[in-house]
């Protein structure tokens, strides 16, 4: 018997088709992963096995039952369990109350167990490698610590179908590769998975039958094994997705001025220049420069410091000794407003908490950050805000049906979309993207790196940090690294690859020019 039957199922939005007459199935025990583009529908599919939303046509069978759509409680009662790309934890609560919620252990009837539960739970967090504190607020933990931390309140939960959107999206590779040995334990166990995530490779190297939907319909179900990366692309996008990699200075025929064109003789000054940036227990002695034109990436393992150097730069987080410059020009501790003025802008890892404001429109999303600017000077224009609007989502692709629709409403990858638009429409000096693909399909990650090149092309100097090593080594023109927040090493283009990052990711920090 298959795990799930999904028949002809579709949903409309007002005029825009989500889902539209999808058909496959599910084999009991086995990883099933659906792939397809921002947009595609699966996120609406989901919603959809999880009762969070009522599909318009179409059934679903649970182990040969039918599913009645528009109920969670319903879904979880057939052993659906949902792990969603943004963390659904509750901030405010620490690891244990967040995985033990609703189904609290009691000594009798009254009294809780908090020593059993806390026992459960650091079982759990150790079978996916992770030590820290499981009484501090999640608030304060990492996005993939959070993360984890809704992984393991599902796992620990009596569930037999596994939904999983997007779980690595912001993880190590080692903590991608622990988690993917987890999901191979439990479909031993008889657990079927659905398994949604844009690393293709992860996808080839799990499942056992891959379902790709395009535009909201079904294009194909096969096995795994018969079909490979680049046709998984074709079937996802429609077309060949061409990988760019970074020319080297020596065989760009006409490199900017800045980036890849700073080959010979002496460096301009740098647009950012960091210099000995210290917050205790976050990082130390943190030295970095960043000059027009140029791509540094920032890689290290989750928990390095990477994310911490980044808020404190942009001066959301106050540091306690070092210095940050922009042109030269000393820039004040813990004042945005300062910092965005001074032509620094930042879109930082978590879109949903500090990226966008969910309950707003596309269109005020995407002007927020340069209509207060253009306002603070006394300057209102209505149509230069429709004309913003109306080329971020043509030129960015988004999907949007209507600008006016809140925010909320589009998928994971469009969201990521509007908060580089927004900061497109400021078009600062130096820009840093913390994780600027998390929870971007294929085809739109290939949009966004040639959006960051033409930005570095036009002499903006831009901050990468990301868990995506081919994403950094497609990208920089160097590579810090940093390890236990301090900086490991550095590294050139020509001396930049998965194994020499990895390599100062777990090495002891050592001395060497940055700037």
């Amino acid at each position: 018997m298959n795990a799930l039957e999904i028949s002809s199922v579709a949903r409309n939005y007002g005029g825009v088709r989500a889902l539209s007459d999808v058909s496959f199935s599910v084999a009991s025990g086995t990883i099933h992963s659906i792939c397809g583009e921002n947009g595609a529908g699966k996120s609406t599919l989901i919603k959809c096995l999880s009762g969070n939303i009522t599909p318009d046509a179409g059934s679903v069978l649970v182990h040969g039952e039918a599913l009645d759509f528009g109920s969670v409680a319903h879904s979880a009662s057939h052993g659906i369990a949902v792990i969603h790309q943004e963390s659904t934890v509750f901030p405010d609560m620490n690891t244990v109350q967040n995985l033990f919620v609703g189904r609290e252990i009691r000594r009798g009837r009254w009294r809780l167990d908090h020593h059993a539960m806390a026992t459960e739970t650091r079982r759990w967090m150790a079978g996916f490698g992770q030590d820290f504190d499981i009484f501090r607020p999640v608030e304060d933990l990492s996005v993939a610590d959070r993360q984890m931390v809704a992984m393991a309140r599902a796992l620990s939960q009596d569930c037999r179908v596994l939904i999983l959107d997007e779980p690595t999206a912001s993880m190590t590779p080692r903590e991608s590769s622990r988690l993917l040995e987890i999901l191979g334990d439990l479909r031993a166990e008889g657990v079927t998975i659905l398994f949604i995530s844009h690393r293709l490779h992860e996808v080839l190297s799990i499942s056992d039958a891959v379902t790709v939907l395009r535009d909201g319909r079904h294009v194909l179900t096969c096995p795994a094994g018969d079909i490979d990366e680049p046709a998984l692309i074709r079937a996802m996008v429609g077309r060949d997705v061409p990988v760019r990699v970074r020319k080297k200075p020596d065989t760009d025929p006409d490199p900017p001025t800045g980036t890849t064109g700073i080959s010979t003789g002496q460096k301009p000054p740098p647009l950012l220049e960091v210099n000995a940036l210290t917050l205790s227990g976050a990082f130390e002695d943190i030295s970095l420069s960043v000059h027009a034109g140029e791509i540094v990436g920032l890689a290290g393992l989750v928990g390095s410091g990477r994310s911490e150097v980044a808020r404190a730069v942009f001066g959301i987080d106050r540091y306690q000794s070092g210095s940050v410059r922009i042109e030269g020009e000393l820039l004040p501790g813990r004042r945005v407003r300062e910092s965005i003025r001074s032509g620094l802008g930042m879109v930082p890892e978590d879109r949903q908490h500090e990226g966008l404001v969910l309950a707003l429109s596309i269109h005020r999303n995407l002007v927020l950050t340069a209509a207060e600017f253009h306002r603070a000077i006394g300057i209102v224009d209505s149509g230069w805000e429709s004309g913003l609007v109306t080329d971020a989502i043509h030129d960015l692709q988004i999907k949007a049906s209507d600008p006016s629709a809140p925010v909320e409403t589009l998928s994971g990858g469009n969201q990521q979309k509007v908060v580089l638009g927004r900061w497109m429409a400021m078009n600062p000096k130096i820009l840093i993207l913390d994780e600027p693909t998390r929870g971007v399909d294929v085809g739109a990650k290939a949009q966004v790196h040639e959006l960051i090149r033409r930005m570095a092309g036009r002499g903006m100097g831009i901050l990468v940090i990301s868990s995506d090593l081919s994403e950094i080594l497609a990208l920089a023109d160097r590579t810090i690294v940093m390890r236990e927040g301090r900086i490991s090493g550095s590294l050139t283009r020509d001396q930049s690859s998965e194994e020499s990052i990895m390599q100062l990711a777990f090495s002891a920090p050592a001395m060497e020019d940055r700037s």
